[in-house]
């Protein structure tokens, strides 16, 4: 007696040929996937410059009295004042807080992750 001819879909899904069509490849990571516990230091991009007018008026003025303080004394006082309101501004940001664009600095990131540590013996 002659041995049965079954579909060929069916050899394939007898024989788990169907199995690998479907499945997507298998990834083996490198490195564990966990979160490393520190960040790279990154240095903060720098704002937008302060004072830039008062310091153009005071240099301005200079160059009109072939570089005379006492008479831009007042152009002089003017950019003192204002770089001296831009540092207090600039203390008066708490590290705690979010950086214009909406994340912590590195160095607060890693404040954190040292006192939370990643947990990697159940991993």
């Amino acid at each position: 007696m002659a041995a049965p001819v079954y579909p060929a879909w069916v050899v394939r899904w007898v024989s788990g040929q169907w199995r690998q069509k479907k499945r997507p490849p298998v990834i083996r990571p490198t490195r564990p996937l966990v979160l490393a516990n520190k960040v790279a230091n990154r240095r903060e991009q720098a704002g937008e410059a302060s004072c830039i007018t008062e310091m153009s008026v005071m240099m301005a003025c200079w160059k009109r009295n072939d570089f005379n303080d006492t008479a831009c004394a007042e152009e002089i006082r003017m950019f003192y004042d204002c770089v001296a309101k831009a540092e207090k501004e600039h203390k008066n940001q708490s590290e705690d807080a979010l950086s214009p664009r909406g994340s912590f600095p590195s160095s607060k990131v890693n404040k954190l992750l040292r006192r939370f540590p990643q947990i990697t013996r159940y991993v």
